[in-house]
């Protein structure tokens, strides 16, 4: 049985925060597109789940349905992508 588990952020001014991408593969302007709406959700939100579910929903709502959204300190994950190109 899973426990449902709320975790709340601490309430920071996202002026004392700078956004650093280690890794990713996205166009620069999607990379924008996510620090803006996560730093809107961040303003927004304090439980990770809620923050994770706005920047899902403005992706799906800007780029279409399939993206995922993890927002936390310590979690594992493993996630593997088909990419197909035409021509």
């Amino acid at each position: 049985m899973r426990a449902n588990r709320r975790c709340s952020l601490p309430a920071l001014k996202m002026s004392e925060k700078k956004v650093v991408i280690k890794n990713a593969d996205m166009d620069e302007e999607v990379q924008q597109v996510a620090v803006e709406n996560a730093t809107r959700a961040l303003e927004k939100y304090n439980v990770e789940k809620d923050i994770a579910a706005f920047i899902k929903r403005e992706f799906d709502k800007k780029y279409g349905a399939t993206w995922h959204c993890v927002v936390g300190r310590n979690f594992g994950s493993y996630m593997a992508f088909l990419l197909f190109k035409s021509g």
